[in-house]
């Protein structure tokens, strides 16, 4: 007998999943944080507390699996013009979004995850996306910055500001795009 992977994609779980998923985001949308409690967010799922306890492990795991969910790009990049300027209509959007209360807020659960899995996934959202945008420029001809050094110049100085509060703004984000575009003159 072989193993399936993946018996009932849709089954019970992804129902319990959604469930709970969406019982902490309405939950979060209407009480303060520090009053969230895991038979609070089961009582609304209509969920046992110990469900939640055996597929999440703690509170903090719960609030990283439904934030990495969230952060999770419902579509590729938007075409613009060239792939620098996707690029940046990209970046411009998707730091605007995750500075709001509501982003930092997500990248703080995410990060506060013990496990890592929603870190990982994350990551591999993010990285998507720009391989979109790399695959875009190589596919026109034009010179363009690879995944680490997107990675390593634009997006974590980003990032790290989103998460200590420093300002950011269109003419932040640009500089970084111009300092890595920079290399690929000519």
């Amino acid at each position: 007998m072989s193993h399936r992977e993946n018996p009932r994609p849709g089954g019970r779980s992804a129902r319990v999943q959604a469930a709970v998923h969406q019982s902490v985001r309405d939950i979060l949308a209407t009480m303060d944080r520090t009053d969230v409690t895991i038979p609070l967010i089961a009582q609304r799922a209509n969920v046992t507390p110990s469900t939640i306890y055996r597929r999440w492990g703690d509170l903090q795991e719960l609030l990283a699996d439904v934030a990495a969910a969230r952060l999770r790009p419902e579509s590729e990049p938007p075409r613009i013009g060239s792939a620098r300027e996707d690029l940046e209509s990209w970046i411009e959007q998707y730091a605007d979004e995750m500075a709001s209360g509501v982003g930092r807020q997500m990248l703080r659960d995410v990060l506060s995850s013990t496990d890592g899995t929603s870190v990982e996934k994350c990551r591999c959202y993010m990285q998507q996306q720009l391989a979109v945008l790399i695959a875009r420029a190589e596919k026109s001809g034009e010179r363009f910055p690879d995944l680490e050094e997107l990675m390593d110049h634009v997006i974590s100085p980003i990032i790290y500001r989103i998460l200590f509060d420093c300002p950011i703004g269109e003419d932040y984000v640009r500089e970084l795009i111009a300092k890595v575009m920079q290399k690929f003159k000519g």
